[in-house]
């Protein structure tokens, strides 16, 4: 067994755990013993498979394999057990025998691992809208959400009050059942779950009236729910254990507050920063003066400069949104100026405005005398 473990599983050494699991998964099916009977060279393999993935799945083994090679790991449980050949198997719960057939024959032999074991209850998404300013301040809410809930007669357990779930006699509790198969390989033993309990370990003699049995029932249930400031569209907000209830003694699951937030009529947002356009005169851009420009927090006083033009822009540091993670950091508010020209002239305004146009010069209109020549020279 001199080979790399990285080679033996045939990853990367950056290869995540994901890609570990998967790799271990896709190498067990390949070699394991009980589908190729009396091949030492298979089990020899699969042994070498089973001790790479048992390292490289602990992080701090994998850490000392990195530096130290097989040296940094030596002596840490590759002796005996109860596995094949005296090895010991550790991470081969990943990979059920199960699953190695159905890849072969399309059983419905389950994927998962022991199901009477405590399983976490379903997670729920609950959709929220908020105005923009509920979004940019944080805000309460009360909301509804109609989910599975343990049964209020039975506790959960699916037997009628007095009595309790007996172990199932089939597979003993275990959930699980093995059966011979005949297959290409000849007769082999396959795991399967328990089709008495349906892998929950136990059978309900006498069922709950009110739930018949499920141990649970469809509830509505009020959360008031606190909203922190600085929240976006597409943000999720978990609310620990308000999910559905486990089974086999499990946690519940969460609920997930997915936000959609609405369309302000002045301002936008990217993220903690905040945008207005705001219109002037011309007459304003021209000589300037003093104006009030808008933030979500109020009306801010500003000096126009003279000679503001189309687009140009002015950034107040800090007036943007909050930070959801620390309220006192916040975003900037940037104000683009645009210049309205006048509509709807009487015949004494048109006639005063060209007077004053004619006594412009170029001096006046530094962009436009530029942009002249600039035509000027393309066409000499």
């Amino acid at each position: 067994m001199a080979n790399d473990y990285y080679d033996i599983l045939g990853v990367d050494r950056s290869a995540s755990d994901d890609e570990l699991k998967k790799a271990f998964r896709q190498k067990v099916k390949q070699y394991h013993p009980d589908l190729h009977p009396g091949d030492a060279a298979a089990e020899a393999k699969f042994k070498e498979v089973n001790e790479a993935y048992s390292v490289l799945s602990d992080k701090e083994k994998r850490a000392r394999y990195d530096q130290f090679g097989k040296a940094g790991v030596d002596g840490n449980g590759f002796g005996g057990g109860a596995g094949y050949g005296g090895f010991s198997g550790a991470g081969f719960e990943d990979v059920d025998l199960g699953d190695i057939f159905n890849s072969f024959f399309g059983g419905g032999a389950s994927r998962s691992r022991r199901r009477n074991g405590p399983q976490q209850g379903a997670n729920l998404k609950y959709g929220m809208t908020l105005e923009f300013m509920e979004a940019a301040f944080g805000c309460e809410k009360d909301i509804t959400i109609s989910k599975q809930d343990k049964c209020s007669v039975c506790g959960g357990s699916g037997s009628q009050p007095g009595s309790a779930p007996e172990t199932c006699p089939k597979c003993r509790g275990a959930g699980r059942v093995q059966e011979q198969m005949q297959s290409l390989f000849g007769m082999t033993m396959v795991t399967k779950t328990c089709p008495m309990c349906q892998g929950r370990g136990t059978v309900i003699k006498t069922p709950c009236n009110s739930c018949h049995g499920k141990g649970r029932t469809q509830v509505s249930k009020k959360l008031h729910i606190k909203i922190p400031a600085g929240v976006d569209a597409g943000d999720m907000l978990p609310i620990k254990g308000e999910g559905e209830p486990g089974t086999n003694g499990g946690p519940y699951g969460d609920l997930y507050i997915q936000f959609r937030v609405k369309k302000h009529d002045l301002f936008t947002r990217e993220g903690m920063n905040t945008f207005c356009e705001v219109p002037i005169t011309y007459a304003q851009a021209a000589l300037g003066g003093d104006i009030e420009l808008p933030t979500i927090y109020g009306k801010v006083p500003y000096k126009l400069k003279e000679g503001t033009q189309p687009g140009d822009t002015y950034i107040l540091r800090g007036q943007g949104i909050p930070n959801k993670n620390n309220p006192n950091m916040k975003g900037d508010h940037t104000c683009r100026f645009a210049i309205e020209v006048p509509t709807g002239l009487t015949r004494d305004q048109k006639q005063k405005l060209a007077d004053f146009n004619a006594t412009l010069t170029e001096r006046n209109y530094s962009k436009s005398s530029a942009f002249m020549q600039k035509i000027k020279n393309l066409f000499k």
